[in-house]
């Protein structure tokens, strides 16, 4: 396990960019002033040594140990051992609508998007729960299995799209059933599923999945994600929406919010049901049905003693530095006889 304590200097990184593009402003205003001096081939006469691959290789050195002193400056952090520690929560698992229904943006920025926000900010009010993510669409698959590593839930969620899942549709009870499955079912802790999806079930039945979280005595929160009026699925490239999806027809495809499942489900598991109106106001409620829920003490197993290893990336740093600085731009001898660059050419 790794954390980065310093995470605000990748910023910097930006320098390695600077870096390549004065090399590239400065050869091509090189070339443009010597043919203006004298043809190529006078030039080669005028400087026979010169080498252009070590020019290069003398600007890799100097973007290698930019980087390395930025790592340096980030501070990355191993973790050197393990401990089992005593907690006092819940466990709860979060599963997301990952179906293309959700890229629809009649919430803005999409449905899958906002219902990131949602995880993401109730999770950092979490203190001590464990938590697990599924993502499913017309079949579920475990994103994350229980854990009390937050950072690592962040991250995973972060991840999460359409192409996780090959089976496309809306399978409900998938994902309530691989939920329940995620859960250690010989901890004596209260279980919660929290499930966020448009309502576009595309089962008939979801009967089976809502007994069987009622015989193991879960809860499920539902939270509905779009509008009525609903709108077309955007099929993106580079970020830039391209075209809608189309029906066999050719006719553009508008995925509408239904909530009667949703609400169903709840109200079933005696859980409860929100409509994600807005982030904050999701957060609250997730936030206050969770402290409500009792809590019982369990063991975790979490990564101790983490140890800084800046001094790597910054002894790295001085040697590309150093590589940098010595590193004349003239041909070697012995390299220049195997001619590997072609640059004796004439």
């Amino acid at each position: 396990m790794y954390e980065l304590e310093q995470k605000s200097y990748f910023f910097l990184l930006i320098l390695v960019i600077l870096i390549a593009l004065i090399f590239a402003y400065g050869y091509f205003w090189k070339i443009k002033k010597q043919k203006e001096f004298a043809s190529h081939h006078l030039i080669k006469q005028l400087i026979p040594d010169y080498s252009f691959f070590k020019s290069i290789l003398k600007t890799a050195f100097l973007v290698f140990a930019v980087i390395n002193l930025i790592f340096a400056l980030v501070n990355l952090k191993i973790g050197t051992k393990s401990e089992t520690v005593k907690r006092e929560g819940i466990d709860i698992v979060f599963a997301v609508d990952v179906s293309r229904s959700m890229l629809c943006e009649d919430v803005a920025p999409s449905r899958l998007e906002k219902s990131k926000q949602f995880v993401t900010q109730t999770i950092g009010k979490l203190q001590g729960d464990r938590i697990g993510i599924v993502a499913y669409a017309g079949s579920a698959f475990p994103v994350l299995p229980m854990t009390t590593d937050y950072s690592i839930a962040k991250m995973f969620l972060q991840q999460m799209n359409p192409d996780m899942v090959s089976a496309q549709g809306t399978s409900l009870g998938d994902a309530i059933d691989l939920s329940a499955d995620l859960f250690n079912q010989a901890d004596a802790t209260n279980k919660l599923i929290i499930l966020l999806s448009d309502g576009e079930d595309h089962e008939e039945l979801i009967s089976d999945a809502i007994e069987k979280a009622k015989e193991k005595n879960m809860k499920i929160i539902t939270i509905g994600l779009g509008t009525e009026a609903g709108g077309p699925i955007p099929i993106k490239e580079n970020g830039e929406i391209i075209a809608f999806k189309r029906d066999s027809e050719d006719n553009v495809v508008t995925t509408k919010f239904n909530d009667v499942t949703l609400k169903e489900i709840a109200n079933e598991t005696k859980g409860g049901y929100i409509y994600g109106s807005t982030t904050q106001k999701v957060t609250d409620y997730l936030n206050d049905a969770i402290g409500k829920i009792e809590k019982s003490e369990f063991e975790a197993t979490q990564m101790a003693d983490f140890k800084s290893q800046f001094q790597w990336f910054l002894f790295f740093a001085l040697c590309f530095l150093f590589a940098d600085i010595f590193m004349h731009e003239r041909q070697t001898k012995w390299i220049k006889k195997l001619n590997l660059f072609n640059e004796n050419k004439a």
